[in-house]
């Protein structure tokens, strides 16, 4: 919802909101805070919005209500909304606290920040740092490909530790066995775990970890096959396959863009799409001095983000004019591939971008 300055009245709730708690604080318009606690139960949910209901009905109000995104979800915005009042979620790295609000936090202090910062917004137009909450579909397909993800990280993990095994014994790889993780890698460590050679505690490790990698590999296809059902649906399938065809871009790339986005009609611009998924510098300009360009913001999905690096490395060994690019560069300093690789992995995202909304343009 946009920012309101005109007459209306509000009643305007800031939640702190828990895992098995809620603290509320509540207010009319510029009116002084209440606070009351409700128990995040459904019981304790339905007793929140008959208070809301009561109070909007005591003063002839509406009900807006915000609270700070985190690992909870967006179950209690759902169920405000659909009650019939506003809800905000808003991102906590950029709501404003002072070094004394961050050094005595207190919940009582989050919620009352949290009024104070939805107040701003209605009554004076300031800008709310609301994220986008996506509806309940897009959040079920999110899940499909999280999981796949959170396999290839275990399965790295796992890779990690019998490397760092190998070499807590010093035990080196054969002459025949040159590259890791192929098949002929695999036997040879099979083998070794069952020699007894290393003593029992290390076969004993190492069959275990080549275990749980045949599992996580088996994981792994079942989940690829789920990503790519989910990719042939009606709502993914051209835009998939339009990323899919794009240099460096496989089915599970293009499945974590479309669904790390969302709706691609809510970027204006290839400046709001980098801005998005933390592909922007940062700025430092303070009086007369120049604007100094720093990291990126890493702001957004890491998820995403960590794909894009993937294709753009593949992009850069596939595409030729991604390949000059990416050297003219980093050619003059070694230390400049790590810009160079972001700089391939914004024009990658644009491209994506621009792609999918190509497809809906065309569908529509």
């Amino acid at each position: 919802m946009n920012a309101t300055t005109d007459s209306r009245h509000y009643t305007m709730v800031g939640c702190d909101l828990h895992e098995n708690s809620m603290l509320l604080a509540i207010a009319e318009d510029g009116g002084e805070a209440t606070f009351a606690t409700c128990d995040k139960t459904p019981a304790g949910r339905q007793s929140m919005l008959a208070l809301f209901a009561r109070r909007a009905a005591e003063h002839g109000t509406t009900v807006h209500v915000v609270y700070e995104a985190s690992s909870l979800g967006f179950g209690l915005h759902d169920e405000i909304v659909a009650a019939g009042w506003a809800c905000w979620v808003l991102a906590p790295s950029k709501l404003p606290r002072s070094v004394k609000q961050r050094k005595i936090k207190t919940d009582k202090k989050d919620a009352a920040l949290l009024l104070s910062v939805l107040r701003g917004h209605l009554l004076a137009g300031n800008e709310l740092p609301a994220v986008w909450v996506p509806d309940r579909e897009l959040r079920d397909d999110r899940m499909v490909v999280r999981m796949r993800l959170t396999i290839a990280d275990k399965m790295t993990s796992a890779k990690a530790q019998i490397v760092s095994l190998l070499k807590q014994r010093g035990v080196e790889q054969p002459a025949n066995v040159r590259t890791r993780w192929t098949r002929r890698y695999v036997t040879w460590l099979t083998g070794l775990s069952s020699s007894g050679q290393q003593g029992f505690g290390f076969c004993k490790g190492l069959a275990s970890l080549l275990r749980e990698i045949a599992w996580l590999k088996q994981e792994e296809d079942t989940l690829d096959a789920a990503v790519a059902a989910l990719a042939e649906t009606e709502r993914y399938a051209r835009a998939a396959r339009a990323l899919d065809a794009l240099p460096g871009v496989g089915l599970l790339t293009a499945m974590v863009f479309l669904t790390g986005l969302g709706e691609m009609a809510r970027f204006a611009d290839r400046c709001d799409v980098a801005a998005y998924l933390g592909l922007v510098p940062t700025s430092h300009e303070s009086g007369e001095a120049n604007d100094r360009k720093g990291h990126i913001t890493r702001q957004g999905t890491g998820r995403v983000r960590k794909v894009l690096c993937q294709a753009a490395w593949m992009m850069v060994r596939k595409d030729r004019a991604m390949r000059a690019r990416f050297q003219a560069i980093s050619k003059r300093n070694p230390n400049r591939r790590k810009i160079a690789i972001v700089a391939v992995m914004r024009h990658l995202a644009i491209a994506m971008w621009r792609c999918v909304r190509s497809v809906q343009q065309t569908a529509a």
